[in-house]
Formats: structure tokens, C-alpha cells, sequence
């Protein structure tokens, strides 16, 4: 057996050199090259692979499709390219015009353009992708996520033409995909299920008498919808009407599909969903857990896996049901069913995703399975490789989900702009990197704001964390807003690290907002000597030119620079001396060295605090002696002046701050849906002005005063920037 094994891997390293030769050299950027092994249920061979933090094996006798089109864009494009390539399998992508240079395109061997920029037009158009497929000769279809994953009439055209979809069947999508009948049938396959509205909400009325007889606080959700888009939480009537209203819009500009259900709301539960694989013979998995309970407006932000708060009973008993379900409507793919969990382990149904999820390499990472790859043998009608028993949970890995937005703002709205310089933390050891990105990629108004999923893994929790916040303090973005600072803050978190969460833990953590990182005073020590040290050598490297030196208007043999840092409110006095690389820094009568590769060039920065090492990231300078440095994953601005600078400038007059209560600005960039307002009208506090949309995602502008309307600068339809003035207010 060992010899047959030997064999094997012999030719199937052949065939992935033979493979990796061909790669386009994007590829080399986004799978790194890390030992895991995976153990197959059929051959029992062994082969070292990854790249991704997971490990399986292609078997290149075993054959599947010629040629795949991809219908999605970004990462989720990206990853089952990757797939594909190590399979043998020629991979075609579509794109809307604005995509036309995004890496997805590049790294496919093919490339169509199905329509412009907004998603009904390009990749919510079946028209133009049915016409894609016929011209490319595809042979089969994998959906990726949202857009047309879970669309029962795609399913049916493709299936009409003799085209592979890469996921379950129109049945199963219909079935599962509409939150109404999913429900009824997991209440039939003894499924535990939330209390709630089973049929269609018809109008607000309606929702509010729902909303009653259920009990405050419901959820209102889209039939048809995920990702957190069209769902609302209402806690009385008035929110009720009203989350009827953008829940509706939402959902029909998300899903083409308006129609709402309205369930029970349970207060501070856990989102824990389970990993399901299915094959069309009748064989069904369950691929252990994921926690997901890291949320901000129900969208999903940190995952890991396995979960802290289940037990073995407990997992295994919500496998079961999960799998039942799965068998109940003959699915076939690969599958999420998502549940709520509450204090005392009772969970219940919330909804079955058909379609790969966001959050599925921390299970490829746990597990040593290739999602996408055991989607496309199903489709293709092989049956499952491996038994339940075969599933393990080897260590432990953590996603979080890298989105070009401000958290400063509702914990997230999202940026737009180019992105300037842009690295990931490959060389961080047991990361992964899903994204679908590069240095000069724009983000856009008219897609998900997601940057990448950023995923490490460990042989236990702690290590998988302490990867994490490595990885976020190495991760190079510039050009755009970004959510690091949240990400990094959520995962030192002490609550976090306890596994004491449910999904208001960002609103109950930080109840006012996310202000960023709150320093310690030995860690604002830090800060202040770095600063210090990266101001004097830079004013020391002014003094010399192509190695020579030149005159200065510092005397270039001051042994001591005395400075003032202004930090926030507080400003301190420091004393900084060079003796070459090191920096002996005194900041308020304490001491401390510094030491670190001072390249001011590098996006990254490695500094040595007393024995604490750091990574930094200087973002800016000039030479007025202001800093941005982010540090311990929040930017932080800092002024540094020598100490006659800062007499001087306590002459300087200070600029006045402007009264933005009359003014209402868009506070990220979008689209305008609706302006309730028109000059003369009197508008009260609190009152909706506008709505903004922005990534599908809408969001209702109100007045910060009572008063009367004087001017309206924008009208539904019109695209907005960041800071735009909207309404003005006499």
C-alpha cells in the first residue's frame, strides 16, 4: 500500500508542476507555499500542497469540466480560479466595464464583459451570461456568492442548456433559498426553528400587526435575502414601518426579490452556523462549526473555527439537524445552515445559505478539504471521497474580513478611492490571504467594500489570535478608509479572548462608538519615543547628501534634541540623543531605548522599544513636524516641534471650527435614493431628510436641529462623495 501510495503522489506532483508552471504569476501573490496534509477517504494517499492553509489533493485521472465560468467578481472569483487552475480546468470570467482590469479578469484564461458598472446591468444580467457561456463554450457555472448564487431561475436556464451549475438544484434553491418555505421544512424535518410570521409580509400594516401578535422586539428580513442586506431589528411599531421600508428596497435592489418575513428577535444570541456537504447519491456531511457572532449591521466581521462555546454534544446534535435538513430537500453541494444559540446551548434554524460562504476557509483550514473542488466533483456527479468520521478539527483558524471602510462611523461605512500602496502579510508564517486586489485597484460605490479575508491558523486558539494581530499590524493598505483598527481591537479584546460574545458585542463594548485604541502609559511611551526617534532621524538624513554632508539649519553635532510632541490634548516634553541605529529617548523623566531598521521608504516599519518589539506603520510626514503613524492598529496624528517651535507657535492664531449643525454631509460616498425634504419645509430633530445608498446598503439621514429647510443640494439618483453638502438649514 505504501508503494501504490508512493506512486500516486509521484504523478500527482508531476501533474502540479506541469500545472504550476503555467500559473500566471498572480497566483504566486495570493497562495503562499505551507505543509499541511490531507488524508482522502478513497486512495489514502498523502500529499503535501497548500499555499492556502489548506491541503487536499487533485487527482488529474479524474476528470471533471473542460472549461468554467465564474459568474462573480473579486476575491470569491479569484478563489475558485485558484481551484480550477489545480485542477486542470480552464476558467473564463466575466466582468462589468469599471472591472474591466480587476485581478479576477487577469487571472482567468478567459474574459467577457457582460454590461456596465451597476449590478442589475453586468453581473445581475442573465441575458448577457447566458450569452457569455454560449460564446465561451463553457461547460459549467460556478455562482461564487450573492448576486445570482441563489437564483432558482439561473439554475433553470443553465440547467435548460445543458450547463453545469456548480451548487444545488433549482429545487433545493428554491426550497432553502426562500427563508419562508425553508422554514416550513426544517419545522417538518424536526429542525428547531425560531417563532415567527411563516408566509409573505404584504405592507407595513400587516407588519406591524405581525409584529404585535409575535411580541417586540421581530426581525424584519428579505425571503430571499443574505448577507445582512434587507434586515432590520424593530423594537415598537414606528421602527416596524420603517424597517418594512428599507428592508423592502434593500431586498429588491439586493435580490430583485421584496417580499419580507418577520420572526421573534432573541436577544443576545450566538450565530453559529454549520459546514454541510452533500453529493447527488444520497451522502451528506457535516463539516464541523463556524462561529460567527462578530457582527456590525448583521453582517458578519470576525469568524473562527471551531467554536468556543460548544461542546461535542452540542456540535454533533446541530450537525445532525443540519444534515437532516440538507437530505430533506435532496441537496447536493456544499452548504451552510445557520442557527442561533442562546446562554444555555438551545439553538435554532435561522436560514440555509445555498451557495459557498464567505467564511469557508477557516473551515478548508480545520478540516484539509477544498470546498470548491469537492463542489465541483459533485456537480460533475462524483459521490463524496470521505465519511463522517473522517472530518477532523485540526487546530484552530480565525477570518477576519478586511473592508475598505471607517469604523470611526457606525462601526463601518464604507470608502471608496484607489488604493495606493497595498501589501499583505504573506510573510507572516500560517497566514492566508483571500482577495481579489492590487496595488492601483479602485473600490467603488457600486460593489461590496470588502478588501479581503485576511485568515491564520494555529494549533490552538491562542496562536491562531496571536497570528492574527501579527498579520493586521503587517497589512500595507493606502488610498482608502480601512477596518483594521476595529479588527485588531476586537481580537485583544478581553471578552474576546475569554469567548464571551454573541453578536452585540460591538454596541455593548463600545455602547458610544469605536474611538480606537486606548493607550496604556507604558504604551503611549512608546509611541512618543518612535515618533521622537523617526523625527530626529529624519532631520539627521537631512543633514547629509549621496553620503556627504551639507549644511543644515541644525546644528549637526546637537548631541541632545529637545521636543515637544502634542499627542491629542496632552503634549510632552521629550529628549532625544542618536548613537547610530539606537535612539536614547527621555519622555517625561523616564528613559527608554529605541532601536529598528529606520527605512523611511518602507511601508513597514520594525522598532524595538526597551525589548518590546513592534511593527509600525509611518503613513505621513511633513515638515511642518506632523506624523501619522499607526500603531497597535489605530492611526494616531502627532505634532513634533523642538522646543522653540512650540513657543513660537502658542502665537499662531487658531483656526475656527465650523458649525455643521445647520449643514447635513453625506458621511461615506453613494448613491441618493430619496430626499423627503425641499427648501422652506420645517424639519424637526431626528427627522429623515435623505437616504443614501451605498453598497447596497441603505442609510437613512437625519437633521441634527429643528429648523427650516434653506437649500437642498442633491436629488434622487445623484452620486455623492464623502463630506458632500446635502441639506443647509437656515
Amino acid at each position: 500500500m505504501m508503494a501504490a501510495a508512493a506512486a500516486s503522489l509521484r504523478r500527482v506532483g508531476a501533474w502540479q508542476q506541469r500545472q504550476q508552471q503555467q500559473r500566471r504569476g498572480a497566483l504566486e501573490r495570493l497562495f503562499g507555499a505551507r505543509a499541511c496534509i490531507a488524508q482522502l477517504s478513497k486512495w489514502r494517499w498523502y500529499l503535501i500542497t497548500s499555499r492556502g492553509l489548506h491541503s487536499t489533493a487533485y487527482d488529474p485521472n479524474e476528470k471533471t469540466f473542460e472549461k468554467l465560468l465564474i459568474a462573480n467578481r473579486g476575491e470569491i472569483a479569484c478563489r475558485v480560479i485558484k481551484t480550477c487552475k489545480k485542477m486542470g480546468i480552464k476558467t473564463v470570467a466575466i466582468h462589468s466595464d469599471v472591472d474591466s482590469s480587476a485581478v479576477h479578469v487577469k487571472m482567468a484564461d478567459e474574459a467577457v464583459c457582460v454590461g456596465p458598472a451597476p449590478t442589475s446591468k453586468s453581473y445581475l444580467n442573465m441575458d448577457a451570461i447566458m450569452e457569455a457561456i454560449k460564446k465561451t463554450r463553457a461547460q459549467a457555472v460556478h455562482p461564487g456568492y450573492g448576486f445570482l448564487s441563489e437564483n432558482k431561475e439561473f439554475s433553470g436556464r443553465l440547467a435548460s442548456e445543458g450547463v453545469a451549475f456548480i451548487g444545488p438544484d433549482m429545487h433545493a434553491i428554491q426550497a432553502m433559498g426562500d427563508k419562508i418555505e425553508s422554514k416550513l421544512l426544517a419545522k417538518n424535518a424536526k429542525v428547531n426553528t425560531i417563532p415567527g410570521f411563516d408566509g409573505v409580509v404584504k405592507d407595513a400594516d400587516e407588519a406591524v400587526r405581525i409584529a404585535r401578535e409575535i411580541g417586540y422586539p421581530v426581525m424584519i428580513k428579505a425571503s430571499a435575502g443574505g448577507g445582512g442586506k434587507g434586515m432590520r431589528i424593530a423594537w415598537d411599531d414606528e421602527e416596524t414601518r420603517e424597517g418594512f421600508r428599507f428592508s423592502s428596497q434593500e431586498a429588491a435592489s439586493s435580490f430583485g426579490d421584496d417580499r419580507l418575513l418577520i420572526e421573534k428577535f432573541i436577544d443576545n444570541p450566538r450565530h453559529i452556523e454549520i459546514q454541510v456537504l452533500a453529493d447527488k447519491h444520497g451522502n451528506a456531511l457535516w463539516l464541523n462549526e463556524r462561529e460567527c457572532s462578530i457582527q456590525r449591521r448583521n453582517q458578519k466581521v470576525i469568524e473562527e473555527a471551531p467554536s468556543t462555546f460548544l461542546d461535542p454534544e452540542t456540535r454533533r446534535a446541530m450537525g445532525e439537524q443540519a444534515v437532516a435538513l440538507a437530505k430533506a430537500v435532496k441537496y447536493s453541494s456544499a452548504g451552510t445552515v445557520e442557527f442561533l444559540i442562546d446562554s444555555r446551548k438551545n439553538f435554532f434554524f435561522l436560514e440555509m445559505n445555498t451557495r459557498l460562504q464567505v467564511e469557508h476557509p477557516i473551515t478548508e483550514c480545520i478540516t484539509g478539504l477544498d470546498l470548491v473542488q469537492e463542489m465541483i466533483r459533485v456537480a460533475k456527479g462524483y459521490p463524496l471521497r470521505h465519511k463522517q468520521a473522517d472530518i477532523p478539527i485540526n487546530g484552530w483558524a480565525v477570518e477576519c474580513r478586511v473592508y475598505a471602510e471607517d469604523p470611526y462611523k457606525s462601526f463601518g461605512l464604507p470608502s471608496i478611492g484607489r488604493l495606493s500602496q497595498y501589501k499583505e502579510p504573506l510573510h507572516v508564517p500560517n497566514v492566508r490571504v483571500d482577495s481579489g486586489i492590487q496595488q492601483g485597484s479602485e473600490i467603488s460605490i457600486y460593489y461590496d467594500p470588502m478588501i479581503s479575508k485576511l485568515i491564520t491558523y494555529g494549533s490552538n486558539r491562542a496562536e491562531a489570535l496571536q497570528r492574527m494581530e501579527e498579520a493586521l499590524d503587517n497589512y500595507v493598505i493606502r488610498g482608502v478608509a480601512h477596518n483594521i483598527a476595529l479588527l485588531r481591537e476586537v481580537i485583544i479584546h478581553p471578552r474576546f479572548v475569554q469567548g464571551d460574545i454573541n453578536t452585540k458585542f460591538l454596541p455593548d463594548v463600545y455602547p458610544d462608538g469605536f474611538k480606537g485604541h486606548t493607550l496604556k502609559d507604558s504604551e503611549k511611551r512608546e509611541l512618543l519615543v518612535t515618533a521622537a526617534s523617526l523625527y530626529v532621524f529624519e532631520r539627521l538624513r537631512s543633514q547629509r547628501f549621496l553620503g556627504t554632508p551639507r549644511v543644515s539649519v541644525v546644528p549637526p553635532d546637537a548631541n541632545n534634541w529637545e521636543l515637544s510632541i502634542q499627542l491629542g490634548e496632552t503634549t510632552h516634553s521629550v529628549v532625544a540623543s542618536s548613537q547610530g541605529s539606537t535612539f536614547l529617548v527621555d519622555v517625561d523623566g523616564i528613559k527608554l531605548s529605541v532601536t529598528g531598521e529606520w527605512n523611511l521608504a518602507s511601508a513597514l516599519l520594525s522598532v524595538n522599544v526597551n525589548g518590546v518589539q513592534r511593527t509600525i506603520q509611518c503613513l505621513s510626514r511633513d515638515a511642518g513636524g506632523n506624523l501619522s503613524i499607526q500603531f497597535l492598529g489605530t492611526v494616531y496624528k502627532l505634532r513634533i516641534l523642538t522646543k522653540l517651535a512650540a513657543e513660537l507657535s502658542k502665537h499662531m492664531p487658531e483656526k475656527v471650527v465650523e458649525d455643521t449643525s445647520s449643514i447635513l454631509r453625506s458621511p461615506m460616498p453613494g448613491a441618493v435614493v430619496a430626499v423627503s425634504v425641499k427648501p422652506g419645509d420645517m424639519v424637526a430633530e431626528g427627522q429623515e431628510v435623505c437616504v443614501i445608498e451605498a453598497m447596497k446598503m441603505q442609510n437613512s439621514l437625519v437633521a441634527a436641529k429643528t429648523g427650516k429647510v434653506k437649500a437642498v443640494h442633491c436629488k434622487a439618483g445623484e452620486t455623492v462623495g464623502e463630506g458632500d453638502e446635502l441639506v443647509e438649514l437656515e
